[in-house]
């Protein structure tokens, strides 16, 4: 790791090849496309760490490693924020971070990496506005898609509307609901409506047991008074 630190990289030669290590091959996630490399090139620094069980954060101290081209950390389950010392990799071309579950804003530092090429956030759970110029203005929603909290260019939902979103309208209706039982309000009417249907059913339950027995004398008293009346 130390080797990926040294910044004049055109006169070092990096500590970890040694003259066996040089002719051996290499398979690779190389922005977005798997590579293999039957050559090791002295300025071809690369982390590919992608589809493995890691789990926890992303170090900090990725950040140091100034001359790395390429980052693969995806389908992993990574957690918490990105780090904003990523934008120290000055050089870095390709920087692979997908599926995992990174949640936060998009640091707003990464618009300095003016050599990336290929930027890959998808499937996490990223929010918030994303950063706008220089090379972040270049990649389209497919860098981006499967965070349902993102908004802004290139996504087309806006920020100003996606943070209060208009509730759908059975919501409002069973709000609406709720704060009137809450209020005891709807309680009332429901116990007075039960207890109206209450009389009616047992002044019904009446006049139906005194059929069967033959003797509606009240019943017919009461239609007899009405008529008389009129």
């Amino acid at each position: 790791m130390n080797a990926m630190k040294i910044k004049d990289e055109d006169k070092h030669e990096p500590k970890y090849l040694s003259d066996g290590s040089y002719q051996e091959s290499v398979v690779l996630i190389v922005k977005g496309l798997q590579s293999k490399l039957k050559r090791i090139l002295t300025i071809f620094t690369t982390i590919d760490l992608s589809s493995n069980k890691f789990e926890g954060e992303i170090p900090e101290v990725l950040g140091k490693l100034t001359v790395l081209r390429l980052l693969n950390l995806s389908h992993k389950s990574l957690t918490s924020h990105i780090p904003s010392s990523l934008a120290n990799l000055s050089r870095i071309e390709s920087l692979d971070l997908s599926s995992n579950r990174l949640t936060g804003q998009i640091p707003i530092q990464l618009t300095s990496l003016t050599f990336l090429a290929v930027l890959n956030l998808s499937q996490n759970q990223l929010a918030g506005p994303i950063p706008q110029g220089k090379q972040l203005d270049t990649f389209e929603n497919n860098s981006y898609n499967g965070n349902l909290g993102l908004c802004g260019f290139p996504l087309s939902v806006n920020c100003s509307t996606n943070e209060l979103p208009s509730p759908p309208l059975p919501s409002i209706l069973q709000e609406h609901n709720d704060s009137i039982f809450a209020s005891g309000f709807g309680w009332k009417v429901v116990l007075m409506g039960y207890g109206c249907g209450l009389l009616f059913e047992s002044a019904m339950g009446c006049v139906v047991f005194n059929f069967k027995r033959g003797n509606p004398k009240w019943l017919l008293r009461f239609f007899k008074e009405n008529k008389t009346k009129r």
